[in-house]
């Protein structure tokens, strides 16, 4: 056997437009987009789904330790909310004391593709989380911590799961492990697929086939596409969409900006980044949640005596489509809607993102590339102007005629209670982002951004949901 044939190509050159071909199909082949809306509502009311608030002391198998007050499952599995202590040398905040979620278990998120009637269709799940607003949302096809599928709580086996575990089962088209909030989880990552499968697969009926153009659809809508799907779709190697059929010219400069030049070479792009975390310092050290300062715990709650940022509380969860049906757990629940938004600029026709080296306490590396902005505006209200978030004010006062996307979705709903934001996208005056932005923002191309979230640790999940957001401006371009 010569050598040669043991050689392999080091990327598939088809798949970036496969990819981008089921982006612009917003026809499905097998369920319509306009059907899909009546299609979740029937899973809403096919099963009973309840939330219930209760007090701490009637959590089963949770518990505070005698000693160090961290709240955990007698499993030993699953999660634990604990302290941590964080310094840092920037902002107006130098240090602080918080509870945060400790999941040093890394889980899978999912999703299955299938050609069908020659376009690439996703199998995504209508799946219920204890924490999101409307609790049924659009799921990856498999979501699952490692306690999940391996069963620590004693309910049925995961869906599809054999073909994301078991090599060979299907062609693997991305695979990376992604952070996940760095301000309630510490050092949490998932692995984030897309497996492309050839066998004929009969949707369990909560399941369902639709294209990443009708997906890209319903990411206009409020709270239909749940987190977990947003970055698993971000991390799709989308080819270049054609810009010549894009109707409006704002749509134009974004398909352009997925494979034209950028106003930095990406070498020039790593090494601010590089910079920037080596520059941004922030520690991090876990301490027991008993005593910690500036928090309480009360029967229901652990809050900040300024009901600010967020609380600890516990829940009783009914869920009749859930491999366990009933349970209860612990969330952190935010306090006050997020603002999540990217500012562009169209830079020789090519669209640009202003991103931010963003530090957070729960990152592994510290600093990865975030929105720019990212908050929770009513926690900086008595800052002065210098103080507040960079471009938040901008935001909030925008001219609707300058809001390109927006939308309302929810956080993690398996370990946040409400946690909502709006993610907007803006094009405001050219005169209010400068090409020259302050120190800690960078302009990026959307292609530049697809080729970072190939990678571990460099753009957080609220980037990467706001990535597919971007991508789904571009569904059904013609």
């Amino acid at each position: 056997m010569s050598q040669n044939t043991l050689l392999h190509p080091r990327a598939d050159l088809e798949l970036p437009g496969r990819l981008a071909g089921s982006l612009t199909a917003t026809r499905g082949a097998v369920m319509s987009t306009e059907d899909f809306p009546g299609w979740l509502d029937r899973h809403r009311q096919a099963h009973s789904f309840r939330v219930d608030r209760i007090p701490f002391g009637e959590l089963d198998r949770w518990s505070f330790h005698p000693d160090t007050g961290n709240l955990l499952h007698d499993s030993g599995r699953f999660f634990t909310v604990e302290g941590l202590h964080v310094t840092t040398e920037a902002g107006p905040h130098r240090e602080w004391y918080q509870p945060i979620i400790k999941q040093a278990e890394v889980g899978i998120l999912g999703i299955l593709v299938k050609e069908i009637g020659g376009v690439l269709h996703c199998l995504m799940q209508a799946k219920m989380e204890p924490g999101n607003p409307n609790l049924l949302q659009l799921s990856p096809t498999v979501q699952a911590t490692r306690s999940n599928y391996t069963r620590v709580h004693e309910g049925a086996a995961v869906r599809y799961l054999e073909y994301f575990l078991q090599p060979g089962r299907g062609k693997v088209l991305a695979d990376v492990l992604q952070s996940e909030h760095g301000a309630w989880f510490h050092r949490k990552s998932n692995r984030n697929m897309i497996v492309e499968v050839e066998d004929d697969i009969a949707p369990h009926g909560d399941f369902c086939w639709l294209t990443l153009g009708q997906i890209g659809e319903l990411l206009h809508l409020d709270n239909v596409v749940n987190m977990d799907a947003r970055t698993v779709l971000a991390c799709a190697p989308i080819g270049a969409v054609d810009p010549d059929r894009a109707r409006d010219p704002f749509v134009a400069a974004l398909a352009r900006s997925r494979n034209a030049g950028a106003l930095h070479p990406d070498v020039e792009l790593l090494s601010w980044f590089t910079a920037e975390r080596a520059r941004q310092s922030v520690r991090a050290e876990r301490v027991p949640m008993a005593g910690l300062p500036s928090w309480v715990r009360g029967t229901h709650s652990i809050d900040r005596p300024d009901s600010r940022f967020f609380r600890v509380v516990a829940v009783s969860v009914q869920a009749g489509s859930r491999e366990v049906s009933r349970w209860t757990q612990p969330l952190i629940e935010p306090l006050g809607l997020g603002i999540t938004a990217f500012l562009t600029r169209r830079i020789d026709g090519v669209l640009h993102v202003l991103m931010r080296a963003r530090a957070e306490a729960g990152f592994q590396d510290a600093v990865e590339l975030g929105p720019t902005v990212q908050c929770v505006p009513g926690n900086h209200d008595d800052l002065p102007p210098e103080d507040r978030p960079a471009f938040l004010d901008l935001v909030l006062s925008a001219d609707p005629s300058t809001v390109r996307f927006e939308a309302v979705h929810s956080e993690e709903g398996g370990r946040f209670l409400n946690a909502v934001s709006r993610y907007m996208v803006l094009e405001p005056d050219e005169d209010e982002v400068p090409l020259d932005p302050p120190p800690g923002f960078f302009w990026v191309t959307v292609g530049q951004l697809t080729s970072l979230v190939c990678h571990s640790n460099y753009v957080n999940v609220q980037a990467r949901s706001l990535l597919a957001c971007l991508n789904g401006m571009l569904a059904g371009t013609r």
